[in-house]
């Protein structure tokens, strides 16, 4: 085994001839160039991307100091880091699609966007003046945690729906945290002789913050919809999450938003467990109401496993530019691998002893594990969402009709929720003959992996016919076009035909026109409790030749983005110099079929 044909290597060189890497001249003057504008000042010469890189060095080292990492809140609260860890929230940040999809809306506004959309998914690096559009190697580790322990428990006041834009305290671990209850066990620890290790002066040489401030709002539902109630700069309703809720039926039974998503059972008001909160100095708190962290979702990662989930192991061992050079998919660390490497095989630095790359598996295989069960709980939470109702079959001399009902199994918000225009829940139906011939099927996959529907490239392309006959959920943007006539999109963003395209304020106010002007939603989700049948239309003319018995398999399947949301902000290029394909094969990886019923289709009744 030889560096020029190692796993890592193809890779590499695979990755920067499609795009440029993160840590390139050619990223940094394209991130440089879109952020100039708003974030660092008017261009002046070619020399400023190093100071572009000088500012994103210096605004790490002050965000280090300014705000505590997870990994110092793990010391006492393992647990909570554990679940936090794998969730949505520490993903927020480092999801590559994220951070393309930011890239690709301020490219397309001139970087009039500003720190819209990226102020929810990084608090701490907008806190701290980190730039809008940089890699994640390049922000601070408290900055590329997303939504870490000090942007819940850092908040003072009550803020409400106001797209994400909060204040947090700064400040090292030992500051004062916001949390449901007061500081009564937290005083009975500080001021416990024997609870903390202490110096010759008494003084606790433990750091752990020193006081609790009583913000009964974080156990709110109003608290989740200062980032899950999101209106866009020109008056679109991206997000409604906390907006459904306020007007589903579980409000109105005093249930929260936590009682669902932070109780035992993610979707499910199933009651929280009766635990210590904390570890302080090896010695557990007092058992009391724990809630859960794992914030199970619709989204999941798609980026190596030595960055996410979050290990303390995996940053003390590794850097996130050494992880990146593991080839895990290749084997490195398992005995079939290392017992058949040839002595004069050549590694990275970091990863050329093999007791290394060993412990690097060992990390990998636990983080593996980790994605495996929170990969489950996503598809037990979306169950809970998405439910397949009765199959009717009806037959006639001409054609078989099959209507099947889809349920929203919640009494909380629509499904989907949120972002509702990239979530891609559909039906896959099939017919197969005795033989296993496919005659006939709907909701289908063309080769990117994307449904047969007007946005499939090969749809456009005029390769794939449209699937007709496809149910969806996806909800789509609607655009005015600037000469009458509506088209669909899977971003928000209008195309125009000014050279320096910015987000203007609407002329029409929007309590006249009764919404944007320029641009709408058209929504496909199910209320809660409510209902969708669709039907199928199979002709008899498909199924002349057909050997009975005929069988129907119906699915019931979601997904986290549609492919071709990452082919529209492709052009931007995708964080750990992530290829397009890499990503999207990512993303059809993550495909859950939530329901499947089979039935045997009766024969078609004679033509008279």
């Amino acid at each position: 085994m030889s560096t020029s044909s190692s796993p890592t290597t193809r890779a590499k060189a695979r990755n920067e001839a499609v795009a440029p890497r993160s840590g390139s001249f050619a990223f940094r003057l394209a991130a440089w160039f879109l952020v100039a504008s708003f974030a660092l000042g008017p261009v002046s010469t070619f020399a400023e991307p190093a100071r572009v890189e000088a500012d994103a060095t210096h605004f790490a080292l002050l965000a280090e100091g300014e705000f505590p990492s997870a990994r110092e809140c793990r010391s006492c609260h393992p647990n909570h880091y554990d679940e936090w860890g794998v969730s949505q929230h520490a993903y927020a940040q480092l999801s590559p699609i994220f951070n393309a999809m930011n890239g690709e809306l301020i490219k397309r506004t001139n970087g009039t966007l500003g720190d819209f959309c990226i102020r929810c998914h990084t608090p701490i690096g907008m806190q701290t003046g980190e730039p809008v559009f940089i890699s994640n190697l390049e922000r601070s580790q408290a900055s590329r945690e997303g939504v870490t322990c000090a942007v819940c428990h850092r908040v003072r006041k009550r803020y409400g729906k106001v797209n994400g834009r909060i204040h947090l305290t700064a400040g090292p671990v030992d500051v004062p945290v916001s949390g449901p209850t007061n500081n009564q066990e937290l005083e009975r620890i500080l001021n416990d002789p024997n609870a903390l290790p202490r110096d010759l002066e008494g003084e606790a040489q433990l750091e752990i913050h020193r006081d609790v401030f009583e913000f009964a709002t974080i156990s709110s539902s109003s608290f989740c919809g200062t980032c899950h109630d999101v209106t866009s700069p020109s008056g679109v309703r991206l997000e409604e999450a906390f907006s459904e809720f306020r007007h589903a039926p579980a409000a109105r039974t005093e249930k929260t938003c936590q009682d669902c998503h932070m109780g035992r059972e993610p979707g499910l008001a199933s009651g929280y467990r009766h635990e210590p909160a904390a570890i302080v100095a090896g010695k557990p708190t007092r058992p009391r109401k724990r809630t859960d962290h794992r914030f199970v979702g619709p989204d999941h990662s798609v980026i190596h496993p030595g960055l996410f989930p979050f290990n303390e192991r995996a940053g003390e061992l590794a850097s996130m530019v050494e992880w990146l050079q593991f080839d895990w998919k290749a084997g490195w660390g398992t005995d079939e691998f290392e017992d058949r490497v040839d002595d004069d095989a050549s590694f990275p630095e970091r990863w050329a002893d093999a007791a290394d790359r060993y412990d690097g598996r060992e990390i990998l295989d636990e983080n593996l594990e980790r994605l495996a069960a929170i990969a489950m709980a996503r598809r037990r939470l979306l169950q809970k969402g998405y439910r397949l109702g009765e199959v009717a079959i009806g037959v006639s001399a001409r054609a078989i009709e099959i209507e099947v009902s889809v349920k929203n199994g919640t009494s909380g918000h629509n499904v989907p929720t949120g972002f509702i225009a990239e979530r891609v829940v559909w039906l896959h139906a099939v017919v197969r003959d005795a033989r296993g011939t496919v005659l006939w099927q709907s909701g289908d996959l063309d080769p990117n992996g994307d449904v047969r529907d007007g946005h499939s490239r090969y749809v456009r392309a005029g390769v794939l016919p449209v699937d007709r006959d496809l149910f969806t959920l996806q909800s789509r943007f609607v655009l005015r076009n600037l000469r009458e006539g509506e088209r669909e999109e899977v971003l928000a963003v209008n195309d125009a035909i000014d050279p320096l395209p910015f987000v203007r304020p609407d002329p029409i106010p929007n309590f006249i026109s009764g919404g944007p002007a320029g641009v709408r939603i058209h929504k496909k989700g199910i209320e809660p409790g409510g209902v969708r049948k669709h039907r199928y239309t199979i002709e008899a003319r498909s199924l002349a030749e057909a050997e009975p018995p005929l069988e129907l398999t119906v699915e019931l399947k979601a997904g986290m983005v549609p492919v071709n949301l990452v082919s529209e902000i492709m052009g931007v290029g995708f964080d750990y110099g992530m290829s397009a394909a890499e990503v999207a094969r990512g993303v059809v990886a993550g495909h859950q079929v939530l329901w499947r019923t089979e039935r045997t289709l009766p024969a078609l009744e004679p033509q008279s």
